[in-house]
């Protein structure tokens, strides 16, 4: 028996452990809810018997008998309390085997190399992760379907896939599209390696317990219960919290060692390949994470959506591995058959992604309308960019007329310059300057601009989901998270009134370059929104923008707009 696997073996062990430890504490909770009616029937015995006879043996065997009812209701009801709980699953967009017949084919030949269940089924998540989800509760709730549903052969074959006890395996959407299709396969070998271990039923019935504890007590805590529901709901929520307080120690030791058994197991699949997968990993999660924040985010505070986030990362990553060292030899790999080949639609598969992405760090509609449409990397310049800048400078201006900020004392007094944003914020800084109640009166307005919007910030989240791969699927991804607003994860905390107002200058300023400089709007695959003189990016405007707004001092600026030719006299076309 190799080192491997005698790692494996003790692995699987302390994970079976464990999980004993879990059904343990299930069975002694059942064991003190069971106390009571034990006692009442020796007592009831013993009386029957000739024993323990007389008016207080009596009294003490029927107040008994109340305990052991009263303790018997409560069991039962939170027996179903956790029961009817509905574990929420992660937000993804189910791949089915008839859009990646290529994709569900790796991975079951992984899984028959590493001598492990297949899973049932594949799923794409916007985020640089990949794990196993059991969705047994609705593989449940599919398959009580019934032929008024409009059941036929097609139905029950699906029926028979999602009754599987086989978790899903979820994959993050960045991988296919950045890592070749030998690098996906080391990356996912020792996700795919974890289906042995969950098929042990002692570490899926201890699994099922824990679900069960976590969503009885989000069950509880969810909003809008009436008082005849919410207190029985409320008192299970407190049971399942002191069961849960119980396990957690286990349930976290029992994961442990379910993944370094499978770790081990993995061993023997592509290890060397897997170590330079692994920094990819880490490249693409940097990638992702710029991509989200600094391209994508402007975007969706803006009412638009990049349908082609995952094509996006490739960009981006491209770049990067053009601007670190650390990345040199990284774009070489591009000539490789990337992942995103192993969909037959990857560019539908692009857009769910893309759109549950929006609704997961934004909280932007589940459907396209009107204040919400999605936009190609071609048309983000205009769409996108230009449109920021022109919409803030505009608000800009709209909040100056509200504080009664007189237009510039050069040229047009009826069109909106820079100059007289320049006027106003020059002289004094610090608290009480000129630039503190504009702050405050942007922020407020942005506030409200945002909570007016349609979908964003305070939708709830019903209704249908994006239209994935599996066009039949009618159930919303976010669903079993419950009627919370959105984002589930928000990409950054709320932006103060002062880098607010930077960023209202700065959209002022990019505006007058592009209408008196001939400067454009741009994209930067790693920084977002680019102003673009001469074909070359400028990078150099916060420092400027910044002195002018928290010290008053506008003369970096002036040199700035001198160097550029920007003309702060002339007049900018706002939206």
């Amino acid at each position: 028996m190799s080192g491997i696997d005698v790692g494996e073996e003790l692995g699987a062990r302390a994970a079976q452990a464990r999980a004993l430890s879990l059904l343990r504490i299930r069975g002694r909770a059942l064991a003190v809810a069971i106390l009571p009616a034990a006692v009442a029937v020796v007592l009831f015995a013993a009386g029957a018997q000739g024993h323990l006879a007389g008016p207080a043996w009596d009294a003490v065997r029927w107040t008994v008998l109340g305990v052991a009812v009263v303790v018997l209701l409560v069991t039962v009801l939170v027996a179903v309390s956790v029961a009817r709980a509905r574990p929420a699953m992660s937000p993804t967009v189910p791949v089915p085997e008839e859009g990646a017949p290529d994709l569900y084919r790796l991975v079951r030949e992984l899984a028959d190399r590493l001598d492990v269940p297949a899973p049932s089924a594949v799923a794409l998540t916007p985020d640089c992760d990949s794990w196993l989800e059991d969705r047994t509760h609705r593989a449940l709730r599919r398959t009580r379907r019934t032929p008024a549903e409009g059941g036929n052969g097609d139905r029950d074959r699906a029926g028979d896939r999602t009754g599987d006890t086989a978790p899903v395996l979820v994959i993050g959407s960045p991988f296919l599209w950045w890592m070749r299709v030998a690098e996906l396969r080391a990356v996912l070998a020792p996700v795919v390696a974890g289906t042995g271990p969950s098929a042990h039923p002692d570490i899926a019935a201890a699994r099922r317990f824990v679900r069960g504890l976590d969503a009885a007590i989000a069950d509880a805590a969810a909003p809008g219960r009436g008082a005849l529901r919410g207190a029985p709901l409320a008192f299970a929520g407190w049971v399942a919290r002191l069961l849960l307080r119980a396990c957690r120690d286990h349930a976290a030791e029992m994961e442990r060692c379910v993944a370094a058994a499978a770790s081990m197991r993995a061993q023997t699949v592509d290890y060397g390949l897997r170590i330079a997968a692994q920094e990819q990993v880490g490249l693409a999660y940097a990638g992702w994470d710029r991509l989200l924040t600094r391209v994508a985010l402007p975007a969706w505070r803006m009412g638009r959506w990049p349908s082609r986030l995952d094509a996006g990362v490739v960009s981006a990553l491209t770049e990067l591995s053009r601007r670190d060292r650390l990345a040199d030899g990284f774009a070489l790999r591009l000539g490789e058959r990337p992942a995103c080949d192993l969909l037959e639609e990857p560019g539908v598969a692009d857009e769910a992604a893309s759109l549950l992405a929006a609704r997961l760090f934004h909280g932007g509609p589940a459907e396209s309308g009107p204040d919400w449409a999605p936009v190609d990397w071609q048309q983000y310049p205009d769409e996108v960019v230009d449109r920021k800048w022109r919409t803030e400078a505009a608000r800009l201006h709209r909040v100056l007329d509200t504080l009664g900020v007189p237009r510039a004392a050069v040229g047009d007094p009826d069109v909106p310059t820079l100059a007289r944003v320049m006027e106003h914020l020059s002289g004094p800084g610090g608290p009480g300057g000129p630039g503190e109640e504009l702050a405050e009166r942007i922020g407020a307005a942005v506030a409200r601009e945002e909570a007016g919007r349609p979908g964003h910030g305070g939708q709830a989240h019903g209704g249908p989901g994006p239209a994935g791969p599996d066009s039949g699927a009618a159930e919303d991804p976010l669903d079993l998270w419950g009627p919370g607003p959105l984002p589930l994860f928000p990409l950054q905390p709320p932006r103060t009134g002062t880098e607010l107002l930077a960023d209202h200058v700065a959209a002022m300023v990019c505006c007058a370059a592009v209408d008196t400089a001939g400067a454009a709007p741009g994209l930067d695959w790693l920084d977002g929104p680019a102003l673009l003189v001469g074909g070359e990016r400028r990078a150099d405007l916060a420092a400027p923008v910044l002195s002018l707004v928290e010290d008053g001092d506008p003369d970096p600026l002036l040199s700035w707009l001198a160097e550029v030719g920007v003309r702060s006299d002339k007049p900018v076309r706002l939206v």
